[in-house]
């Protein structure tokens, strides 16, 4: 009973109430409170200490402001404060500030607007210093399906699978080098759903569709066999899987196949879709990719394509099937 009592004389006050109503939907600083209700600082500051005390209202720092809304009531006060509000609302003084209110908000999105007219020039810069370059790229693995599980084929290091871990049920990694996955065990030893495994991209240590989707990134043009390599992404990918490649386009620096092990100078499109069509791809996507300023190396492409969602039909049996049915 005390409780109730003390609630109701906290509501009891109409400025209170009229708080209450305004910062029930949107959070607003003390500024645009005293906007709204047409009301001095000192007295705006002073309802809102009481109804902060009394558990109605809480705060939270943004630069050198503090944004107030309502709090989650608890079923007590929610009743409460139905019936206050339903009274108050009634009332043409809610009219009003609800009216003001609208010219609050609207001013602030007047202001994100001249913000982002006079900033447009200057934004991509803007957006570098805050975040980062390309610092959206980070969360696009978010897209995939959250059940998948996905390798990464010539994982090296272990950079993308560490990218992929958070975002799917499971990444499998593999790489020929020990050394590379040793670095890679390092790398991601906490990642709990990352399993890593030491073969030949030829010949996967995996089982036939154990993989939603597969990632090749810069390691077909080490195969001596390229496609070998897809066919072996299409054996353990499940039905309708989905492949990624990305590579170099074709270029001229021959000096890479002594400086780094290249044996391909990248891959022209046509190449490709004819290597993916050989592995049993379809859906073959060739995308080349926007070139980073900083980068020295040739341009990249992204490669994609999936296996069909239903086996074809070679067995004796469909073929048997078939004849009867025509």
């Amino acid at each position: 009973m005390t409780a109730v009592l003390d609630r109701l004389a906290t509501l009891a006050d109409p400025t209170r109430s009229r708080l209450l109503l305004i910062i029930e939907r949107h959070e607003l600083t003390v500024g645009e409170l005293c906007a709204v209700l047409q009301l001095p600082q000192s007295t705006v500051s002073r309802h809102l200490r009481i109804l902060a005390d009394d558990g109605w209202v809480t705060s939270r720092a943004e630069g050198t402001s503090r944004q107030y809304r309502m709090v989650a009531l608890d079923p007590g006060a929610r009743r409460l404060w139905d019936v206050v509000r339903e009274d108050i609302e009634r009332g043409s003084q809610a009219d009003h500030d609800a009216a003001r209110l609208r010219g609050v908000l609207a001013e602030r999105r007047l202001q994100s607007r001249e913000f982002f007219a006079g900033s447009a020039a200057e934004w991509d810069r803007l957006r570098d210093e805050l975040f980062g370059s390309r610092a959206e790229l980070g969360a696009l693995p978010a897209l995939l399906d959250p059940e998948w599980v996905v390798g990464d084929l010539g994982c090296g290091t272990g950079q993308l699978t560490e990218a992929l871990g958070p975002f799917v049920r499971k990444v499998v990694g593999v790489d020929e080098s020990a050394t590379m996955l040793a670095a890679a065990r390092r790398r991601l030893e906490s990642a709990a759903n990352v399993e890593l495994h030491e073969g030949a991209l030829e010949a996967l240590p995996l089982d036939e569709r154990s993989l939603d989707a597969a990632v090749l990134s810069l390691v077909l043009h080490h195969a001596v066999e390229p496609v070998d390599v897809l066919r072996e992404a299409a054996r353990v990918l499940r039905p309708g899987g989905r492949l990624l490649v990305i590579d170099m386009v074709p270029h001229e620096r021959d000096e890479y196949r002594a400086q780094m092990g290249h044996v391909w100078l990248g891959f022209g499109e046509g190449e490709l879709r004819a290597a993916l069509a050989d592995a049993g791809f379809e859906d073959v996507r060739y995308i080349p990719l926007p070139p980073d300023p900083a980068a020295q190396g040739p341009n990249l492409f992204a490669g994609t394509a999936r296996l069909p969602r239903r086996e074809p039909k070679t067995s004796l049996t469909h073929i048997l099937m078939d004849e009867e049915r025509t």
